[in-house]
């Protein structure tokens, strides 16, 4: 049974783990996340799927970062999964996103404001390719019924939902952790998204805040109320990356964290 077979059975013992730069910036980026973050999974049997965006489609201003061009950035995540043998995910936008990207990558990734896209997710589902969803900040964990249909009817089974928060007021997002569960009873794999959940959006700057200090927290609990996996996008050093720097966990500080939710994970197997 490989990584994702496994991921999508629920039957492992351990939470996987999906992890990278929030975008493409370069080889060297995506090559050094990609091969700390798989040695400290492989030492700790965390299946892990390697992710960065090779477009950035939602963004503030029109002057933000967006990516180093579409093909340029799906080679380099074609490269990590042949040199690292690592399942790897990255987010789509337009359904001709899912033909081009399903060259490169295992997993499609639906954004949350794109989650109700029936086209998009239909493409998605077409590819035969694993199709991760982003609740949507406006929805409810209910609602995402709707968002996993769309892709089964196309004869695809594979698919995983990801909590991201809810919308609380115009800058910030809370995390219902009733939802895990609620879309757990789907009998889809269920993610936490340790990151975007923690996003400070619609600054008056047009630059989205965040609050990293507390990724321990939204991630611990999470596994706690048995979340299957954790989403958590990390970089050697947030503060020069290009994209969402703001709510990005610092490289060096992944390590300590996953053996905290090692621990607490077979706390509640055992």
């Amino acid at each position: 049974m490989n990584t994702l077979e496994l991921i999508q059975s629920r039957s492992n013992r351990q939470f996987f783990l999906i992890a990278g730069p929030c975008a493409v910036e370069s080889k060297d980026l995506c090559f050094e996340v990609a091969e700390t973050v798989n040695r400290l999974t492989s030492e700790r049997d965390i299946p892990y799927v390697f992710k960065a965006s090779f477009k950035k489609a939602n963004r503030s201003k029109d002057n933000s970062f967006t990516g180093i061009g579409e093909e340029a950035g799906l080679e380099i995540l074609g490269e990590v999964r042949k040199y690292f043998g690592l399942p790897v995910t990255t987010d789509i936008h337009e359904s001709y996103h899912a033909e081009l990207a399903a060259k490169y990558v295992d997993v499609m990734q639906i954004p949350a404001f794109l989650c109700r896209q029936t086209d998009l997710l239909k493409a998605a589902g077409h590819t035969g390719k694993t199709v991760s969803i982003k609740k949507g900040q406006f929805l409810s964990p209910e609602g995402m019924r709707f968002a996993v249909d769309k892709v089964l009817h196309t004869g695809n089974d594979k698919v995983w939902l990801i909590e991201r928060g809810t919308t609380f007021g115009y800058h910030d997002l809370v995390v219902d952790y009733r939802g895990i569960p609620t879309m757990r009873s789907f009998e889809v794999p269920v993610v936490m998204d340790c990151t975007h959940s923690l996003q400070q959006p619609n600054q008056a700057s047009g630059v989205t805040g965040g609050n990293p200090s507390m990724i321990g927290t939204i991630a611990k609990a999470a596994i706690a109320v048995g979340a299957d996996g954790l989403f958590i996008e990390t970089h050697p050093d947030p503060a020069v990356a290009l994209s969402d720097g703001a709510n990005m966990l610092k490289l060096d500080r992944l390590e300590a964290l996953l053996d905290q939710l090692v621990k607490i994970r077979r706390a509640i197997i055992d």
